[in-house]
């Protein structure tokens, strides 16, 4: 009998090593998201760029990406350049600048361009932990009705945005055409 109780631990060990090794395998970008097919949150937040207040009627009438960045965050920066071709290219780009000092927001949208439509200063971060942001970047695919319905964790770069969202948000715009 008491054979098998020294049999616990390495049993208890073995689980935890199964579970351990399976995260291994797991793909970031694809975080679950329990807002797919919810409305967008709804919130009343000040624009980066000037005091008009945002909310999310803002964001209705045609499909866009809903970007979360930060100029604290390195992986933004990489992002930033397809962003603006993105935009360049008609893509409808909306931002989220997540937990940033404003000043800091503006000059980088001054040195680097600025791909968004419209630019929400989520200062306290209340609107990213709405939408269940565990950093930046992270984009949302929204529909014309506000509706989120993709939700892509980590850099958008060239390979990702037409092997993966350009398909997609094509989907969108189609689907919001009369």
């Amino acid at each position: 009998m008491r054979r098998w109780i020294l049999l616990i631990p390495l049993l208890l060990f073995m689980a935890v090593a199964v579970f351990l090794y399976r995260g291994l395998y797991l793909n970031p970008s694809e975080l679950p998201s329990a807002l797919i097919g919810k409305p967008f949150p709804e919130f009343n937040l000040p624009a980066v760029q000037g005091a008009k207040a945002l909310s999310r009627a803002d964001l209705l009438g045609q499909p866009a990406l809903v970007n979360v960045w930060g100029t604290w965050c390195v992986a933004c920066r990489i992002e930033h350049p397809v962003l603006n071709k993105l935009a360049g290219q008609g893509v409808r780009v909306y931002g989220i600048n997540y937990k940033d000092d404003n000043a800091a927001a503006l000059k980088w949208l001054r040195d680097f361009h600025d791909p968004y439509q419209l630019n929400i200063n989520d200062a306290q971060g209340r609107l990213g932990l709405d939408l269940g942001v565990y950093g930046a970047p992270e984009t949302f695919m929204i529909d014309a009705q506000g509706v989120i319905r993709h939700k892509y964790v980590g850099v958008i770069d060239e390979t990702v945005w037409r092997e993966r969202l350009a398909p997609l948000y094509q989907a969108l715009v189609d689907e919001a055409r009369p």
